[in-house]
């Protein structure tokens, strides 16, 4: 064999092991950072927008519910029935988050240690970050099963519910808590998806879910068909219906196209430090979440105290604007998973051009919220109309002075976001303290003892503000510190 013809067949086998390596290669460290941030964002913000389709479709149903008993306000204005179960739901929601905030925060934790463990050629650790998000959530589903069986009516009247309101929630809540399980693995195994790059494949348990959770409640709650009228449990049926379908499919396309992870009880093994790692950056997420029960609790007990009709109101107000930070929370998902990996990867360049990309995009959304929260939100209540005036005489002026807060909580969730991908979730923790239990609660409490309710809306705004304050130190902080001190230069060429 010819020197020349040895030297060409050596060329030939490098460069298919270096194609069969770039192959093996997670997107998330080769794709260039605009086509990576769109491509993974797309899906999280279209499932996340469905998602919060249904979230708000589940209480114009609700808000249309009837009931033969009779029910006055102080003032001897009749409440409908429909502003009653609005108000259950705003009641049991400070529970709902605390389930929100103990799945996404564990799954903040695994993802963030799932892709850095990618990123750095670790596929042990990340399986085994994997089976343990998985087993921190039945252990998670137990605090709630216990809230749901003893703590659910006094969770309500704690609120200042009595009479109809607190029947509807209690019910709502009991069920929400025991059936529990589904939303917590749907949760956990979207994530699993999204920290693998796979964020086209998560948005179908969760478009799925949401799809049957849509068609099956104007099935219970009003009693089509064979089925019995079910009023506010039937919302609450729906839901865990749904969830539980997300669960299934979550599950299959992890087991079936998710190659980056490996799924197995029969090699799981319990490990206090990687739960520690977990927690490093979950519990700080999950005690941001859960601050929003608190500052929920509180305001649902100040506008109570306030209004009947002021607490439907919130609750709508939460409803919508769903529409707009549940498809910014996706491209926010998106974000995280891209810099975590290549803060693992010691990619400094691709991680500051996510970043700055995802503030570009994301002012742009919310900015269309703000426009419509200032301009329409006559029309944006509409749907939700219980035929109580309160509706629209609290609801109007309302939208438009939380609207303002917009204008800035777009930073904070992105920045917020960076700062649990580079494990420091104990700065996003510091800023949602600040917003809403240092600033809101008490701004809203004293501004309703001088100015009634008319006033407590612009704790809104003015929480908000000192959060970017609070955040844009931290962010400064913690480049400083961390971003600054990776090399320009990543360690392979990949592109930017």
């Amino acid at each position: 064999m010819s020197e020349q013809k040895l030297t060409d067949e050596m060329k030939n086998e490098k460069s298919a092991s270096a194609g069969k390596k770039a192959a093996k290669e997670n997107k998330m460290g080769t794709m260039p950072v605009n086509k990576l941030l769109i491509s993974m964002a797309i899906p999280l913000m279209l499932s996340n927008f469905v998602q919060a389709l249904y979230n708000v479709v589940d209480s114009l149903f609700v808000a249309r519910i009837t009931s033969d008993e009779v029910v006055y306000d102080e003032a001897g204005e009749i409440i409908s029935a429909g502003t009653d179960a609005l108000n259950a739901i705003g009641l049991a929601f400070p529970v709902q988050i605390i389930i929100i905030a103990l799945g996404i925060g564990t799954g903040v934790g695994v993802g963030s240690v799932l892709s850095r463990s990618l990123g750095e050629k670790r596929g042990d650790l990340a399986d085994s970050a994997a089976m343990h998000g998985i087993f921190l959530m039945l252990l998670s589903y137990l605090i709630s099963l216990s809230i749901g069986l003893f703590f659910a009516r006094a969770v309500i009247a704690g609120q200042g519910a009595t009479g109809r309101t607190l029947e509807y929630g209690a019910t709502y809540l009991r069920i929400i808590c025991c059936c529990s399980l589904a939303v917590y693995m749907e949760m956990m195994l979207e994530r699993l998806l999204q920290s693998t790059g796979r964020t086209h494949l998560s948005m179908i348990p969760q478009i799925t879910g949401a799809v049957i959770n849509v068609i099956m409640d104007p099935i219970l709650i009003f009693g089509i068909g064979p089925f019995p009228k079910m009023g506010v449990a039937g919302a609450a049926l729906a839901t865990v219906f749904g969830q539980t379908v997300a669960t299934a499919l979550g599950l299959f396309l992890n087991l079936r196209f998710n190659p980056d992870i490996h799924l197995s009880i029969r090699k799981f093994r319990i490990s206090f430090s990687m739960i520690r790692n977990i927690y490093v950056v979950g519990l700080p997420a999950i005690a941001m979440q859960a601050v929003g029960s608190i500052m929920n609790f509180g305001m649902n007990s100040i506008l109570l105290s306030l209004s009947n009709g002021a607490v439907a109101v919130f609750t709508v107000y939460y409803k919508l604007q769903s529409f707009f930070f549940m498809p910014l929370f996706g491209l926010n998902n998106a974000v995280t998973s891209i810099v975590a990996f290549n803060f693992g990867a010691r990619n400094k360049k691709r991680m500051m051009n996510a970043y700055k990309l995802c503030l570009v995009y994301s002012f742009a959304m919310i900015f269309i919220g703000f426009l419509l929260f200032e301009l329409t939100p006559r029309l944006l209540l509409t749907p939700f109309d219980t035929k109580d005036a309160s509706l629209f005489t609290i609801g109007i002026p309302a939208l438009r002075i939380i609207g303002v807060h917009y204008l800035f909580a777009w930073f904070c969730i992105v920045t917020g976001g960076v700062f649990q991908a580079l494990g420091n979730g104990i700065y996003s923790l510091i800023t949602s303290l600040m917003r809403q239990l240092v600033v809101l609660l008490p701004a809203a409490w004293i501004l309703g003892k001088i100015g009634g309710l008319a006033l407590v809306w612009w704790s809104f705004p003015i929480a908000e503000l000192m959060s970017l304050t609070v955040t844009a130190i931290c962010f400064l902080r913690i480049y400083r510190r961390v971003i600054s001190k990776i090399p320009n230069d990543p360690p392979t060429s990949i592109t930017a």
